[in-house]
């Protein structure tokens, strides 16, 4: 029989699914005891190269409170060739292109290896995905030209019947007709000082409402050539085929905003305004149908709807401190503004993706809903000209084996659950659908009430985290099982329709007889990631200390709930090995950018939870405790504590927190490449030993998006702050007592792991 960790690595491979608990409490009083909620990551679109191809409808459960899918858990029947729903028992008849099943023909449906299936519905019609540029203007002439060069390179990798359309902003915002006549472009001119609502935006472009918003493939517009529905084109959308070299010509020929910029001022940007035009636009052509507004931003937003910060330099933008001792005049009409735009995008299945290049905040933490509602994607570099923002931007049109974009369109998630259980609610890049259902709890976590979300877009990195909730009062009989079904609906990068189904089952098991077996199927690396999302959306609205308050409490109920120990005996305290590594995530949470905003803008901060929530378990798990591998001549590269002790002379380290690779070279090691012995023959092992690092670290950058910061730093330098502020500080000012200890010394007051690990076991064994 395999192992918990081998069931849940081939469950994660096959269905994009880790789950905190892989044996679930019976009862609702048992689910109350064991702290980490009963809960899953899921990626919908996890890249699998074994599902067969399915170029029909799903199957559906015919009772209409139901609708879940058949999958290979249902009950069959194949001399009645009827199936009986596991979420509602209702018997169904299959449909009479079955006619033909039998255990030795079975439809994928039922087979017990594709518990996740992908359906293509042939029958809808194929919608183009809709590309709309927003960009700043206000900008010094490399960065334009560099943003330029990106988005001339980026026209090449769109698909070839997507429609494409460009506004560019500065004091003004110009929407720019696509359909040159005479080789004479034209645009419209808005001021960028005024809110303006869909319908006029509608009757100022000229724009004629509700063309689409199909359906079914019966009301769609008329097919065109290759299966592609005619959209309609307007003056300021064109298919990318016919406009590829005139918006070449047209964003080449772009100049910084011509506005003068007086001393001591910031350019007036109406990014706010911008936004509300592209959004309008969408809003008004394409509803309901895939699309994403790519908006670049190069500082914050200082005139019109949605402003950040006034124009005088005098007045510097929001900093924590501000927004704690409530001095931020902007900040709470500015989310206001951005928070109703991205409900606006994602009620209508569009996206909005974040490109913010500054040396100052740009606005961020009021924009941030405009990626997190919609599924968009956020980049955060210092200058356009950087590495970090190019490569990035390439990655976004990345492609996958079957030579699709990696990117779906307006996506709807629908889950089922059976009758045992109830969904509190989801934390990820995505919106609630407002869609009440009987399996819907009361208690909710993160964004509940429904068992539908929204997102304009998804990746195959794209997780979700969704909290469940056991409401059985009495225990379930022995061996009963627990059904959660995930329904999928997107548009992909070719316009296609389609739905990927992921059926999960897990068992039930009495928590009050059974405690170490229940204890035996927790996954801790999915646990700490599951509570960083709680702990990252309890931070919208709580302060910092409030949220490691809760966290620390939360902790100490789980040791108590499942560790071995003697009252008041902290030396007694022991914890099974599926627990062991839980208080090192917690602790490394504790003190990461995800909690503390110390030396961190707002801007920053925000950043960085986006990020975790879009991110799987592995990468997010990198980015609460990051990876450190050690380079010597002992031997070859290996994995090393993330602590003070293995920070040595003779090492060179590699850090991956997933925001930065540092490659930190030890004092000795330093030493010998400043004398330069790695360019001496006789020292060709030493040149290996340099390169080794570098080479592991491209490898990790040809994959990582967004690109990490790149860092190349040694003992003493001063970039070797970012090591020394993630290692564990087991060797400080404070112990050190005057004489050296192995490894390196941090100047700092935060306890160590030791430290918290002892304060932990005597709160968990205190009788008080």
């Amino acid at each position: 029989m395999s192992t918990f960790q081998e069931y849940i690595q081939s469950n994660e491979d096959r269905d994009g699914v880790r789950s905190s608990w892989n044996l679930w409490p019976s009862n609702k009083v048992e689910a109350a005891k064991i702290v980490v909620p009963v809960s899953c990551l899921y990626s919908p679109l996890k890249e699998r190269q074994d599902l067969p191809p399915i170029q029909y409808e799903p199957v559906l459960c015919s009772k209409q409170q139901c609708r879940a899918v058949l999958n290979p858990y249902c009950p069959v029947d194949y001399k009645s060739k009827t199936w009986i729903c596991i979420f509602c028992s209702q018997r169904n008849t299959f449909p009479s292109q079955y006619a033909g099943i039998s255990e030795q023909q079975q439809p994928a449906e039922i087979i017990p290896q594709y518990t996740t299936l992908e359906y293509t519905l042939a029958r809808s019609a194929v919608k183009p995905p809709v590309y709309i540029i927003v960009l700043d203007t206000c900008m010094d002439t490399s960065d334009l030209q560099s943003v330029k060069e990106s988005l001339q390179m980026s026209l090449s990798l769109l698909p070839p019947n997507s429609l494409v359309g460009l506004i560019t902003y500065g004091k003004m915002i110009q929407v720019h007709e696509l359909d040159a006549i005479d080789g004479f472009c034209k645009s419209y001119v808005f001021r960028g000082t005024k809110e303006l609502t869909s319908k006029q935006i509608q009757s100022m472009l000229g724009l004629r409402s509700g063309n689409v918003n199909f359906k079914n493939a019966s009301d769609a517009a008329p097919v065109g050539p290759e299966g592609y529905q005619t959209l309609p084109i307007n003056k300021f959308v064109q298919p990318i085929g016919k406009v590829e070299m005139l918006l070449t010509d047209i964003i080449g020929q772009l100049q910084p905003d011509p506005w003068p910029v007086l001393q001591g001022k910031r350019s007036l940007r109406c990014s706010g305004a911008a936004l509300s035009i592209a959004v309008g636009l969408l809003e008004s052509t394409y509803l309901n149908t895939g699309a994403r507004v790519l908006f670049f931003a190069a500082g914050p937003c200082t005139t019109g709807p949605g402003a950040v910060v006034g124009d005088d330099l005098k007045h510097p933008i929001r900093s924590h401190h501000d927004i704690e001792s409530d001095n931020a005049k902007f900040m709470r009409k500015a989310i206001k503004f951005y928070d109703t735009l991205a409900q606006r995008a994602a009620t209508n299945g569009h996206c909005i993706d974040i490109y913010s290049c500054a040396l100052d905040q740009t606005g961020l933490l009021e924009m941030k809903n405009l990626s997190n509602f919609t599924g968009g994607h956020m980049v955060m570099g210092d200058s356009f000209t950087t590495s970090l923002f190019k490569q990035s931007f390439q990655k976004v049109f990345g492609r996958n084996a079957a030579n699709d974009l990696k990117m779906a369109f307006n996506a709807t998630i629908d889950i089922k659950t059976s009758k045992e259980i109830k969904v509190q609610g989801c934390i990820g890049l995505c919106t609630s659908s407002k869609v009440a259902g009987n399996n819907v709890s009361d208690n909710e976590l993160g964004m509940g009430g429904t068992n539908q979300w929204r997102t304009g877009s998804l990746y195959p990195n794209s997780s979700f985290a969704f909290y469940l909730d056991i409401v059985n009062t009495q225990a379930v009989p022995q061996g009963a099982r627990g059904y959660v079904q995930f329904i999928t609906q997107f548009q992909n990068s070719q316009g296609q329709k389609k739905i990927r189904v992921t059926t999960i089952a897990r068992n039930f098991v009495d928590g009050t007889g059974n405690s170490l077996h229940l204890a035996s199927s927790f996954d801790q690396e999915a646990a700490a990631v599951l509570m960083a999302r709680i702990a990252v959306f309890k931070g919208q609205n709580d302060q910092g200390a409030d949220i490691i308050k809760w966290t620390d409490r939360t902790l100490i109920r789980l040791c108590q709930r499942f560790g071995q120990f003697n009252k008041d005996d902290a030396v007694s305290f022991k914890l099974l090995d599926q627990f062991t590594l839980y208080p090192q995530f917690i602790f490394h949470l504790r003190r990461s950018q995800f909690l503390q905003v110390f030396n961190n803008s707002p801007d920053e901060t925000s950043y960085y939870r986006h990020c975790l929530l879009a991110e799987d378990t592995s990468q997010s798990l990198t980015m609460i405790q990051p990876i450190l591998y050690a380079y010597s001549f002992n031997g070859p590269p290996e994995p090393v504590l993330l602590d003070t002790s293995s920070i040595t002379p003779d090492r060179i380290l590699l850090m991956d927190t997933f925001f930065q690779l540092l490659i930190y070279h030890g004092e000795t090691i330093h030493a010998w490449r400043k004398a330069n012995y790695q360019e001496k023959p006789e020292y060709d092992n030493f040149k290996q030993l340099l390169e080794a690092p570098v080479n592991d670290a491209q490898e990790i950058l040809q994959t990582r998006f967004p690109m990490p910061r790149y860092i190349d730093t040694e003992a003493g330098g001063s970039q070797a702050r970012f090591l020394l502020s993630k290692v564990n500080p087991s060797n400080t000012h404070k112990n050190a007592f005057g004489y050296q200890q192995d490894g390196g010394q941090v100047l700092t007051d935060d306890v160590s792991l030791q430290v918290f690990m002892d304060h932990l076991k005597k709160l968990t064994v205190s009788s008080s």
